[in-house]
This record gives structure tokens, C-alpha cells and sequence, in this order.
């Protein structure tokens, strides 16, 4: 009997996990989404904010920046971006306070003076603290 109603209550607890999972992607993509759109604005109050201090920001050209250094690029204008639209669906594995993502981003803007137009993929890591996701890690691959 009390295996039966263990097995009730597991049953009936799978459901909330499963909504917490998924209200927790739903977060994390919300939040990546609100990022790539202060990234268009040049926003870098937002950015200070969700970007983690420890943060290794590695572009599809190689270049690696800090936090600051990927503020200080957005902010004083040598990197522009115009647009930044997921190309696919992007996956999420949420880990408790860590999630990680998987996508596809379409990218324009000005990098010194020159235009481009570049198609990514991309992953990222997201660290829980106090409430926000907080990009740590961010990589991408042009296609």
C-alpha cells in the first residue's frame, strides 16, 4: 500500500516539475531574447545587468571579451548591431540554476565601419542569481 501511494504522489508531483521546466525555458529564452534586443538598442544598462561579471563572450570571429570589454564595444559604436532574429527554434536544458542554449541567430550590423550579415549558431549558459538569468558563457559559429 505504501508503495501505491508513493507511486500517487510521484504521478501527481510530475506535472509541477514539468511546468517548473518549462516556465524556466520559457525564462531563459525570454531573457535571451530581451538581451539580443538591448544588444540592437545599445541598451547597456539592460546588459550590465544580465550579463554575468565573469561573463566569456567568444564571437564567430574568434574574438573573446570580457563583460566590460563587450559593453564598452556596444557602447562606443564599433560594434552595431541592427538585428538579431533567432533563425530556428532554440533548445534549452535548464540544470537548477544553470541552463544552457542551442540556436540558430541571424546577425546585421557595422563592424568598424564595414557591414556584415552573418548567420550563427550559437550556444549559451545562463547562471540563476537573485532571480535573473545571467549570461556567463556565449559562443557562435558562423555558418
Amino acid at each position: 500500500m505504501r508503495y501505491l501511494f508513493l507511486l500517487f504522489i510521484c504521478l501527481n508531483l510530475t506535472p509541477t516539475v514539468t511546468l517548473g521546466q518549462t516556465l524556466a525555458k520559457k525564462s531563459v529564452l525570454d531573457t535571451e531574447e530581451q538581451r539580443f534586443a538591448a544588444m540592437t538598442r545599445r541598451d547597456t544598462v539592460f546588459l550590465k545587468n544580465y550579463l554575468a561579471d565573469d561573463l566569456v563572450y567568444i564571437h564567430s570571429n574568434s574574438l573573446t571579451e570580457t563583460k566590460t570589454a563587450h559593453i564598452l564595444a556596444i557602447s562606443s559604436g564599433s560594434i552595431i548591431y541592427r538585428t538579431m532574429d533567432r533563425a530556428f527554434e532554440t533548445q534549452v536544458r535548464h540544470y537548477g540554476k544553470w541552463a544552457i542554449t542551442n540556436g540558430m541567430v541571424d546577425v546585421t550590423g557595422i563592424l568598424n565601419d564595414n557591414p556584415f550579415e552573418v548567420r550563427l549558431c550559437y550556444s549559451a549558459i545562463y547562471r540563476k542569481k537573485k532571480g535573473k538569468w545571467l549570461l556567463t558563457n556565449w559562443q557562435s559559429t558562423r555558418i
